[in-house]
């Protein structure tokens, strides 16, 4: 019987900590929530953008964000939104948002390195909150993390079982891909910007592949995923309120990513039927 376990990567696998700067007020939100965020406004898109952290410290404080996404040809990828909203919608509000600057960026990534920079491997992600109501930046975002302890021996393990491991994240692939390098999970398995649906339509395709398969998330936006799994875990590791829905969508709900395993081998031994532990 096969068995393939899909991993979120933030809060899932990575002890993260999110910095969010609201761009019309100033006001820095340090350890904030950024799906919750978005997910409390309907006009709100979550959106990766496909920045360095040097480069962006280097740029002018007082340029606006959106001439410097423009000016270096800077892309970027839908994480989450809670309707749907044509990415060229998207672009036109982001690249052209008469809100935020270089500068606005530039404190959430400081804030998260001043966090984050003692820890042995550390990975940074940027982005911004677009409110198609505003017609532009409403929200700066950073996002840094480093791997939960007993993360990367757990990937060890799930592999010397014979059971592949993949990660479906709202991150950037740049991001993922480091992680999982350290992690040992192969580039190719590695699927990075993935919105709710995408990270269920993953989960779909591979349970054509496979017999069972696992999906082990901590957010909302991996709810879909969670539901279309055959088996669905929960992780309360990185701390934070959980909504219910995650609760009982969940056949299991662990407290660290090293419990994985041993559900994973469970399965395994029982030919994949389907058990419940610890739902609330």
């Amino acid at each position: 019987m096969s068995v393939a376990v899909v991993f979120d990567s933030a809060g899932t696998l990575l002890h993260t900590y999110r910095v969010a700067k609201n761009v019309l007020t100033g006001e820095l939100f340090p350890g904030i929530e950024t799906v919750s965020l978005t997910f409390a406004s309907p006009d709100r898109v979550l959106v990766v953008v496909h920045v360095h952290s040097r480069e962006v410290i280097a740029a002018p404080d007082d340029l606006p964000f959106s001439t410097y996404l423009r000016n270096n040809n800077v892309g970027f990828g839908i994480s989450c939104t809670r309707k749907v909203i044509a990415a060229d919608e998207v672009a036109e509000a982001l690249y052209n948002s008469p809100h935020g600057t270089v500068a606005d960026l530039k404190d959430c990534i400081r804030n998260v390195w001043q966090v984050c920079r003692k820890e042995s491997v550390v990975t940074m992600n940027s982005g911004v909150i677009v409110n198609m109501s505003l017609s532009g930046i409403e929200f700066m975002v950073t996002t840094g993390g480093r791997p939960f302890d007993g993360a990367r021996d757990a990937i060890s393990e799930l592999h010397r079982m014979g059971v592949p491991t993949f990660i479906a994240s709202g991150d950037r692939v740049a991001k993922l891909e480091k992680m999982a390098d350290y992690l040992g999970v192969p580039r190719d398995r590695v699927f990075g910007v993935a919105t709710p649906t995408v990270k269920a339509r993953i989960v779909e395709d591979l349970k054509a592949d496979y017999d069972c398969v696992v999906m082990v998330g901590d957010g909302i936006n991996d709810l879909c995923a969670m539901k279309t799994a055959d088996v669905a875990i929960l992780s309360e590791e990185q701390s934070g309120e959980k909504h219910p829905e995650l609760y009982e969508a969940a056949d299991h709900v662990v407290t660290s990513v090293r419990e994985v395993v041993g559900i994973v081998r469970g399965l395994v031994d029982s030919g994949g039927t389907r058990t419940v532990d610890c739902v609330r």
